[in-house]
């Protein structure tokens, strides 16, 4: 496949991705387990009959391994989830995602992710505490959860990454694995997940376009949700197989850019000057990581010795 159709299904998926999660959340901020079960039993099914061939095929990383990056990745997914719940605004829980995936080792660009958090997690929470929204007027527990989730995601890409230096990179069969055997952990969130799902069905009805089908709108919500999510992760393994690590990281960068951009002036969320000053910091960060300017650098160095 063509890069640029993979780059498509990245922007395209992951970007109508938050605003269905968005819309979800709006609705129902405590919606997050029923969120994730959906999404993690779609991709788990889908990797049952494709990757594992309906359980004949063998892993090719030992199972052992993938039960403890699992209980990593069910909790950092679950706890994001869940921090929807406490106070925290969508794009300050985009902006914490964002720092999750690149915060590991450079203390240049770690300062910067980190400055750039605190300065947006700070303004956010003297705008809730202004408006006074809510029960709970600052989020502490939601910027704990996020904090928490970042540093598990961290540890758990450095896990995943050892496990690939070992037996070789089988990105489908970590997507697989990572999303079945986390299921009947869900059975723990049951009573929420049926609570949702009974608001779900109270939800206005709606037609759904081209078919012609009549549900609950928040039904149509969720199922466009799990589906773009799964557009998502599947344009991205394709990238991960057509490009380079550097292209991949600036793909995923710059979509969670625009997606935060969207999710401030489509859904008319507060940000101020200090957000965008924290923003910057968060992706000069990213992008010092990922080593964007030393590359620019030996380019242009190339080019004039050309």
């Amino acid at each position: 496949m063509h890069p640029a159709v993979a780059v498509g299904l990245v922007f395209g998926g992951c970007c109508s991705n938050v605003v269905f999660l968005e819309l979800l959340a709006r609705e129902f901020p405590g919606c997050g387990n029923i969120v994730t079960f959906s999404q993690f039993l779609f991709i788990a099914v889908e990797g049952f009959i494709f990757e594992a061939d309906f359980g004949r095929k063998r892993p090719a990383i030992p199972i052992r391994n993938y039960f403890i990056m699992v209980a990593m990745f069910f909790t950092v997914s679950v706890v994001n989830n869940y921090a929807l719940n406490l106070n925290i605004a969508m794009p300050l829980h985009m902006i914490f995602r964002t720092g999750a995936r690149y915060s590991v080792s450079k203390y240049t660009s770690i300062a910067l992710v980190s400055l750039g958090i605190f300065t947006c997690t700070f303004m956010s929470a003297k705008q809730v505490v202004r408006t006074g929204k809510g029960p709970q007027e600052f989020p502490l527990p939601g910027i704990a959860a996020l904090t928490f989730a970042l540093l598990m995601s961290a540890r758990m890409g450095i896990f995943q990454e050892t496990l690939y230096q070992k037996y070789g990179k089988h990105s489908k069969e970590a997507l697989f694995y990572n999303h079945a055997l986390p299921l009947p952990g869900f059975l723990l969130l049951a009573p929420n997940i049926y609570q949702h799902a009974v608001l779900f069905n109270q939800s206005e009805l709606f037609q759904v376009p081209v078919i012609g089908l009549t549900l609950p709108i928040m039904w149509f919500y969720l199922l466009m949700n799990v589906i773009t999510q799964y557009v998502c992760i599947r344009g991205v393994f394709i990238l991960t197989t057509e490009c380079t690590s550097l292209t991949v990281t600036l793909v995923v960068t710059l979509r969670k850019f625009v997606s935060l951009i969207f999710s401030i002036l489509y859904f008319q969320n507060p940000f101020t000057g200090w957000h965008w000053l924290g923003t910057a910091f968060v992706f000069v960060g990213t992008l010092m990581y990922t080593e964007v300017w030393n590359s620019l650098l030996k380019k242009r160095r190339r080019h004039k010795e050309q």
